[in-house]
């Protein structure tokens, strides 16, 4: 890759990265207290004392942001490694089922389906993802008797130690930007433009969080509250109690 790719590269980082700021912030401003109280484990947040509301409030806010915050990253790293197939090599988008990229190099039609790292799913999904990729191979061999086909499972980050599982290769990391753009270095450049406006935005998601997170607070304290002290009794049956069936 030459130094004007690199730098295109690097500018599209720089320019989109926003896009995961922006995503985060709308996820926290779309929190609801009661939908997170619903969903978490009360069980577990008594059996480790958790007995402060505003530790309550917190602990539940992180880790549904958390969740948030990898589905939006993990989006801006599969959506750049798309963009540089398409910069390096003309990739088409793939219109085959979990398959995100097509492209030919060297007499090699790749096809290639990205996640954001090397622990993506559970057995039955990884399983399901090599079912994917034995049709895909299918298909194409099938309108692409020309070409050779290889699939390629690539992981924006991470490692895999064994990169043959016999239907597909599997690249992580370093070996799959690699493998994306013929630069080995390429992992490490994209790091820098990662931080662009990085300060200011999260200055601006800090004041919100601030504020949502008090109000938050507030309104625990009032309904799942008494005297001070957590209601855990409330609490569980909101979380857990087995709902009436209106006749």
């Amino acid at each position: 890759m030459n130094n004007k790719q690199i730098k295109k590269i690097t500018q599209f980082v720089a320019k989109n990265i926003g896009e995961f700021h922006d995503a985060r912030l709308k996820t926290l401003k779309s929190i609801k207290l009661i939908k997170i109280l619903k969903r978490g484990n009360p069980y577990l947040m008594k059996a480790k004392n958790i007995e402060i509301a505003s530790e309550f409030v917190r602990i539940l806010y992180d880790r549904y942001l958390l969740q948030g915050e990898r589905t939006a990253f993990g989006n801006f790293l599969e959506k750049l490694a798309v963009y540089v197939g398409e910069e390096l090599y003309q990739a088409e988008k793939s219109g085959i089922e979990g398959m995100d990229l097509e492209f030919v190099r060297d007499g090699m039609r790749y096809i290639v389906s990205i996640k954001s790292g090397p622990n993506w799913g559970n057995s039955s999904g990884v399983k399901k993802q090599e079912e994917l990729f034995k049709k895909a191979l299918q298909t194409v061999r099938q309108n692409n008797r020309a070409y050779r086909v290889s699939a390629v499972l690539g992981c924006c980050f991470g490692r895999d130690k064994r990169p043959d599982k016999g239907v597909y290769y599997k690249y992580c990391g370093q070996e799959f930007w690699n493998f994306l753009s013929g630069d080995d270095k390429l992992y490490l450049d994209i790091i820098e433009p990662l931080g662009h406006q990085a300060k200011e935005k999260n200055e601006e998601f800090a004041a919100s969080y601030s504020k949502i997170l008090n109000i938050a607070v507030a309104d625990f304290m009032k309904d799942y509250c008494q005297e001070g002290v957590i209601d855990w009794e409330k609490l569980v049956k909101l979380n857990s109690e087995k709902e009436i069936k209106k006749a």
